[in-house]
Formats: structure tokens, C-alpha cells, sequence
């Protein structure tokens, strides 16, 4: 992906963590104004850091520490972008709450409503926030698969990340010929705490860089 003349506007929801915060990283270096959300305001200035580490001068990200969950907060970003820039240039969504492995008849209730919360209701949610400020500049919206749906021990985060990607393909095959573009992928498997807490003891040297993974998903975008 090449460094842009002018920046553009990149929301990036879960910025503070995993292959959100990677992205968000690069497409700072590369001259995106980043706007960054994320619950952990210390993830969010680590990867500010970052971004003016490896760019000096660049301009600081706009960082968000606030819950896709909250409606209210959501909402308020979004018409602040609005006002300041018209326009959203690529949202890319990498909030999820992974729950832990466990037996479907011993999933926990709190874990249950958590996943459904930020997996499927906030995506629901965000995307007529977003769609607009997309439409305006012309934008792509990024997801990403992790199809673990039907898995043992997944339950609850394989059956809340199957119904996310449902309605993401049902919005992307709406907007197909009139946009926004929506985009699905799915990345390889990379060292993240996630994956950490999902496969404990595997031999992580043998996973995907997170940082590379990142630079090949911007580059198709």
C-alpha cells in the first residue's frame, strides 16, 4: 500500500489489540489520519507511539477509548467525524470478545451475552452509523472471517462470529452495485492473545507475522 499524498480517514473499531492494532499502525505510517477505538487507552497510545515511532512527523491518530457496545458514545464519534471530516475512506472492524473454550452446556451466561453484545448487536448497530460517512468518500468496509462455527468448545464465539459474518455478506450483497464496498477476509493465523488463549502451547514461531499479515490485507483493499 502506498503512502497517500493527502490522508484520508480510517476508523479502525478494536484498535488497541491484535491485527486491529497492526492495521491501524500501518495505515498511520502510510498517511491515514487513524481514528482508533478501542476499551484500553493505554493499547491506543502504544500504537500512537508507534505510528510517529516509525514516521516522525506524522500527525497523532484521534484516539477513541470507548466500548463498541455503547450506543450512545458510538453514535456521538460518528457525527463528531461527520463534523470535522464528511466522510469516512475505510472502516475496518476488528472488535470481537472471544470467549473461553468451553463445553456448549457450560457456557456461562455473562460470556453468552458479551459475545452477542460486541460480535453481532454492535456490528448491527455500527453499520447504520457507518454506512453513511462510507457513502460520502466513497469507502470500504473490512471485516474479517475466523470461521470456527460448529467447532467443539467454540460455542458461543464460533455461533456469535458465524451470525456476524451472516449479516456482513447480506450488507455487502446489498451494496454490491451501489456501495459502500464491503470487504471480507480472512487472515492467516497469527501469534495474537487470542489465538494464545484459543491453542495454548502451540509453537507460535510458525505463525504469520502480525505486522506482514496486516501489510497483505491493506494491499488488496
Amino acid at each position: 500500500m502506498s503512502t497517500l499524498p493527502s490522508p484520508r480517514i480510517a476508523l479502525v473499531t478494536g484498535a488497541s489489540r491484535g491485527l486491529g492494532t497492526a492495521i491501524a499502525e500501518e495505515l498511520g505510517v502510510a498517511g491515514w489520519h487513524v481514528v482508533a477505538v478501542a476499551r484500553t487507552t493505554g493499547g491506543l497510545e502504544d500504537m500512537d507511539d508507534r505510528i510517529r515511532g516509525r514516521r516522525p512527523g506524522a500527525e497523532p491518530a484521534t484516539l477513541a477509548p470507548m466500548d463498541v457496545t455503547n450506543d450512545d458514545a458510538m453514535r456521538h464519534l460518528c457525527r463528531s467525524i461527520y463534523d470535522r471530516w464528511g466522510a469516512v475512506h475505510l472502516w475496518v472492524h476488528a472488535a470481537i470478545h472471544a470467549a473461553p473454550l468451553c463445553p456448549s452446556a457450560h457456557i456461562e451466561p455473562k460470556d453468552w451475552d458479551k459475545s452477542i453484545a460486541t460480535n453481532v448487536r454492535a456490528t448491527g448497530i455500527l453499520i447504520p452509523m457507518v454506512e453513511p460517512l462510507l457513502r460520502a468518500g466513497q469507502g470500504t468496509a473490512l471485516f474479517f472471517d475466523d470461521p470456527r462455527g460448529g467447532e467443539p468448545f467454540f460455542g458461543s464465539y464460533g455461533a456469535t462470529k458465524a451470525a456476524q459474518m451472516a449479516l456482513v455478506r447480506s450488507w455487502q450483497a446489498e451494496t454490491r452495485k451501489i456501495g459502500p464496498r464491503v470487504q471480507i477476509e480472512t487472515p492467516n493465523p497469527m501469534p495474537t492473545a487470542t489465538r494464545g488463549r484459543f491453542y495454548p502451547g502451540e509453537d507460535r514461531a510458525k505463525l504469520a507475522d502480525i505486522h506482514t499479515e496486516a501489510q497483505r490485507i491493506l494491499a488488496l483493499i
